[in-house]
């Protein structure tokens, strides 16, 4: 598989074009493979968006929709590079290859493992175009390379989910590789095994079916929720396992923070009193299910065991979600509503623990989407259902 330099040419020139036009234009360019050079922007306008150090690159060749959307966003891949290292490595999963690149970085050796002829081919194409010639790519299925593979320091899988029609997955049973079946093989193959798993899955599962796991990071973008890593490795788990929840700004800046099953399950305090602030955790940590620990760690109270909701009267800065100053805190009694909503039109309204949804809450309360104004409906200690009106700081 090779892309002319006519071909880069086409494409670079015609990137801005509606592709749905330009696809109906094929007869003006009788020289060119429109639908592959279709696919090829298509694919290089995501790689943009996704991954920019492989879009702004001339001559890559890009894969069929769903690969690419399924393939890690060079946010997250770097992320998990900066986990790990050593002399080999192998992806035994490898996809599109953005994993396998960022990782390969750094480490001597690489294998890339995919049984899809296709995607092989494009792999052994942009490797080494983007300076990644250390990495040998392997046409065969994972499971069966990794029975006879020789040992390496890591191991890295992304199994994919066996429910094509999109039904919600939460075991990694359900999975393809099934790792949980293959976690004594793996072991015993490597130094350091990493699975990335979708953060639809049960984490709690997924801890329980992996007895090698010993550090657990949920990884979210932009605070939506894109993956969970685990990392195994041989020996007795650690009775404080770490799980880091991370969130990856749009600025590039880092949030973390990281807790024990241990200390989740000491107490917390409670309280009916909205303070000065209202916090709110990033998605990663309500992903990990860090709910009390997070409290403890920032000295707040929280507004009741299942809202997930904390609140001080002192501002937490470096507190890893959003921070909210608190302006009132009212019930949904006609009155209340229009002493403190009044000529309100607008607001960005969020539900936790609270028996509505938010298209239903927007719809009693006529508010439009946005403004500066958010509204948390919550439930308190008490079992009181409260709005709480706020300002973002």
């Amino acid at each position: 598989m090779e892309v002319t330099n006519a071909t880069i040419q086409f494409i670079r020139e015609h990137l801005d074009d509606d592709t749905s036009k330009l696809a109906l234009q094929a007869k003006k360019y009788p020289d060119v493979d429109m639908p592959f050079v279709i696919n090829q922007i298509v694919g290089r306008k995501m790689a943009m968006e996704k991954i920019p150090s492989w879009g702004n690159k001339d001559g890559l060749l890009y894969p069929r929709h769903l690969s690419l959307e399924q393939c890690s966003s060079e946010a997250t891949a770097k992320y998990k590079a900066s986990l790990v290292k050593g002399d080999t490595m192998v992806d035994l999963t490898g996809g599109f290859g953005i994993d396998c690149a960022f990782l390969s970085a750094n480490f001597r050796q690489a294998v890339y493992v995919e049984r899809q002829q296709e995607l092989c081919e494009i792999a052994t194409s942009n490797f080494p175009l983007m300076g990644l010639s250390h990495i040998k790519v392997v046409n065969e299925d994972g499971v069966g390379y990794l029975s006879q593979m020789e040992p390496a320091d890591l191991i890295f899988l992304d199994p994919a989910r066996r429910d094509e029609k999109g039904g919600k997955v939460v075991a990694i049973a359900d999975c393809e590789p099934d790792v949980a079946r293959l976690s004594e093989l793996l072991i015993s193959k490597a130094r350091q095994v990493m699975i990335k798993l979708s953060p639809m899955l049960d984490l709690s599962l997924a801890l329980r079916d992996l007895p090698y796991a010993k550090e657990v990071h949920v990884v979210s973008v932009a605070n939506e929720c894109k993956e969970v890593l685990i990392i195994l490795e041989k020996g007795a788990p650690d009775k404080e396992m770490a799980i880091h929840c991370i969130n990856v700004l749009k600025n590039g800046e880092v949030q973390r923070y990281t807790f024990s099953k241990e200390q989740e399950s000491e107490v917390c305090d409670y309280t009916d009193e909205i303070g000065t602030y209202l916090y709110e955790s990033s998605a990663s940590i309500l992903k990990a299910g860090g709910y009390k620990s997070i409290a403890n760690s920032f000295n707040l109270k929280k507004l009741h065991p299942n809202s997930h909701l904390y609140t001080s009267n002192i501002k937490q800065a470096d507190f890893p979600g959003r921070c909210f100053e608190c302006k009132s805190v009212f019930s949904l009694n006609k009155k209340e509503l229009k002493t403190y909503l009044g000529d309100v039109k607008q607001a960005n309204i969020t539900i936790r623990n609270f028996p509505s949804t938010v298209a239903d809450l927007r719809k009693k309360l006529r508010l439009s989407d946005g403004g500066d104004i958010y509204l948390f409906a919550t439930t308190l200690k008490s079992e009181q259902k409260v709005l709480i009106k706020c300002h973002k700081i």
